[in-house]
């Protein structure tokens, strides 16, 4: 069986988790959680990067900081992770989900602007297969009605916006490093922010509410309880898992593109006689082959090509139940206009295995028998 996703594994990962065990510093915050905060910092160029538990707790931890509460509006796309709408309901907002472009499944930034209310307080744009959104009319949208911005880029490490890093280009970003995301550390993730003030609370939130943080650089003589928070660091052996692959992001991005580029290309005549369609990478983005999808005719036909991939020992999978037709998206938010694309995306979109190292063979062997699918139709 071919996988539909296989963790990284660089080979150092083991070496670091024993560095970090026989330093007697296993809680989080030490030398490997730094150099990954560091190694964050640098290829974004934020003020400050925090790994946290989760991409969930980052969102969390985004949302406090932007004082989202009760009579709020959030305004994002249906067509996401549950993690995205969690954060903001948490805080007791209500979403307002709004319908996304046929081309990249990102939030459509034309319907945004119509969207907004005296109540609107955060743009939430979900960077969709590490497809960067239209971030320069998002944020001019933001500016002009003076709205925070929070980046969900749980799937775009290594991406970029005209050149600006997915992530670093409102006030607050969002990384993953969860097992099925292209650098794992398990369960994990990163709080990215942009103004530099921001960073004391980001700290004491993430620290259980607590300046322990400042505690540890010697700023104070105690530390005390001063915030809300919660436990939001992750522990230091999934940081030095991390950070093996870090030192290898660029390794790992190259071996992942071969493999999109394999696929594109091999789909190519498929796409050209109207059978499926392939994804669309906009000029101004730089994606990091998070993932390989196609879209299918209709729900009938993805069903039936993915029970025919199983049976040829191949795993694929379809993505996001749209929130707003969740019982809990009625519940929490709204869905302002039309869904034209949200739910038929849903129904078509199948995603192909993708990982590191799944190598040219096994995608000639997937795009074989996706093609023979079809033959026999």
């Amino acid at each position: 069986m071919i996988s539909f996703n296989v963790p990284p594994y660089i080979g150092k990962e083991q070496d670091y988790i024993m560095e970090a065990i026989r330093a007697h510093k296993i809680c989080g915050d030490g030398e490997f959680t730094r150099k990954c905060n560091k190694w964050i910092e640098d290829k974004t160029g934020v003020s400050k990067a925090l790994l946290t538990t989760a991409c969930s707790t980052a969102l969390d931890m985004a949302a406090m900081l932007s004082e989202v509460g009760p009579g709020d509006e959030v305004i994002l796309p249906s067509f996401t992770f549950v993690s995205t709408a969690n954060a903001f309901v948490l805080r007791g907002a209500k979403l307002v989900f709004v319908d996304i472009r046929p081309d990249t499944q990102n939030i459509d930034e034309k319907l945004i602007e119509d969207a907004i209310t005296d109540k609107t307080k955060v743009i939430a744009p979900v960077h969709y297969a590490g497809v960067g959104c239209e971030m320069d009319t998002i944020m001019d949208i933001a500016k002009r009605h003076d709205l925070l911005v929070i980046e969900d880029a749980a799937q775009g490490v290594m991406s970029t916006y005209k050149g600006r890093a997915l992530g670093a280009i409102g006030d607050y970003g969002c990384y993953s490093f969860h097992e099925t995301k292209n650098y794992s550390m398990g369960e994990g993730g990163a709080l990215l922010i942009k103004d530099q003030s921001k960073v004391d609370r980001a700290e004491i939130i993430r620290e259980k509410g607590t300046d322990r943080s400042k505690f540890l650089r010697g700023q104070v003589d105690k530390y005390t309880w001063v915030d809300m928070g919660s436990s939001y660091l992750p522990s230091e052996m999934n940081a030095a898992y991390l950070y093996a692959q870090l030192e290898e992001a660029d390794r790992i991005n190259e071996d992942r593109k071969a493999s999109w580029n394999e696929y594109y290309e091999m789909l190519t005549p498929l796409a050209d006689t109207g059978r499926i369609e392939l994804p669309v990478i906009p000029e101004e983005c730089e994606h990091n082959a998070h993932m390989f999808y196609i879209k299918v005719k209709d729900i009938e036909e993805r069903t039936e090509l993915a029970a025919f991939l199983k049976r040829k020992g191949i795993l694929a999978v379809f993505h996001y139940v749209p929130l707003h037709s969740a019982p809990a998206g009625s519940k929490f938010g709204r869905f302002h206009g039309e869904d034209r694309y949200t739910t038929n995306t849903f129904e078509r979109l199948l995603r192909l295995p993708m990982f590191y190292g799944l190598g040219y063979d096994n995608v000639e062997f997937i795009c074989d028998k996706i093609k023979q699918f079809y033959a026999e139709r």
